[in-house]
């Protein structure tokens, strides 16, 4: 694959927003992409596409996303050196959801651990981004021993007040958080194409992300109950995994963009690297958020000091 399609882009390679959210649930897949396939774990059909060969490592992407993210982002630098495959998260893309059930990051952790055996990834990395990073870490602590090492993106790894426990958390209440979900299309078409072009500054979303990713797929109002549970889940969720952090056993790289509005790496970075033994925290000075877009050299750096 070329260096372009490790979707790296300058800034300038901007669109005002992205594409709309009328767009059909089946909104062609990013340039290249294979088919999903599926897997049942534990009772969820979960979706995924691999790509390279080498040492086994899985991505995981962050809120509002798919595995898109991943594919249109560092997955191509990283299938240079590894079997990569790139996850949807339990409720995200076209995996299943079990309603009330995998909302945890450690359940899905757990979900991610099952995958892995079933397709017969061994001690694979684990790589993941945002909310994904949070994963990436509780599959760690939990699975030390099935585990090269752990590369956290722009991770959240402490409990804070988030803006998606807003937006999103009521919407996974059991009787009528569907219905609400519903009801507030209209406003999500106004608001997430905000969200998604916020999370990209201070750089601009890169004009192939723009054209490529499924944002029809990532807004449905299912979707959003997802990202309800697992916003509402995070406290609870975030509390364990900061009373493991400094019993983790696996290498951990983090990697962190001084200009991040969504998760503050100040906090969140550099307080895990703090607790974690052993732990190195990378600082790219100049990124934001979705690092891994920008700077896929430092992800497969990252990603061959864990598994060396």
């Amino acid at each position: 694959m070329t260096e372009a399609a490790s979707g790296r882009r300058s800034a300038s390679a901007v669109l005002p927003f992205p594409a709309p959210l009328s767009a059909p649930l089946s909104a062609p897949p990013a340039a290249g992409l294979p088919e999903r396939r599926f897997t049942e774990v534990e009772g969820i059909p979960i979706a995924w596409v691999e790509a390279g060969a080498g040492p086994d490592l899985i991505l995981v992407h962050g809120a509002l996303m798919c595995l898109e993210d991943m594919w249109l982002g560092p997955m191509a630098a990283l299938a240079r050196h590894f079997r990569v495959v790139a996850i949807d998260r339990p409720g995200h893309g076209a995996s299943g959801h079990a309603r009330l059930a995998d909302g945890s990051l450690w359940r899905q952790a757990g979900i991610l651990r099952g995958l892995a055996g079933r397709i017969g990834l061994e001690r694979p990395v684990v790589a993941g981004h945002s909310f994904g990073g949070a994963v990436a870490l509780a599959y760690g602590l939990a699975y030390p021993d099935a585990t090269r090492g752990i590369v956290a993106m722009a991770p959240i790894a402490f409990p804070e007040p988030r803006l998606e426990q807003v937006l999103f958390g009521p919407r996974a209440v059991p009787v009528g958080g569907d219905l609400l979900s519903a009801l507030l299309g209209p406003a999500d078409a106004l608001l997430l194409p905000l969200l998604w072009r916020a999370m990209f500054l201070p750089q601009g979303m890169p004009e192939r992300f723009a054209a490529a990713f499924p944002f029809g797929l990532a807004s449905r109002p299912d979707r959003l109950v997802a990202e309800g549970e697992n916003a509402n889940l995070l406290w609870p969720d975030l509390a364990r995994s900061v009373a493991a952090y400094p019993t983790c056993r696996v290498p951990v790289h983090i990697l962190g963009g001084d200009r991040d509005i969504v998760t503050n790496q100040s906090l969140h970075g550099r307080g895990a690297a703090l607790m974690i033994p052993g732990a190195r925290l990378h600082w790219l000075p100049g990124q934001g958020h979705m690092l891994h877009h920008f700077r896929p050299d430092a992800v497969v750096e990252a990603a061959l000091a864990v598994a060396g």
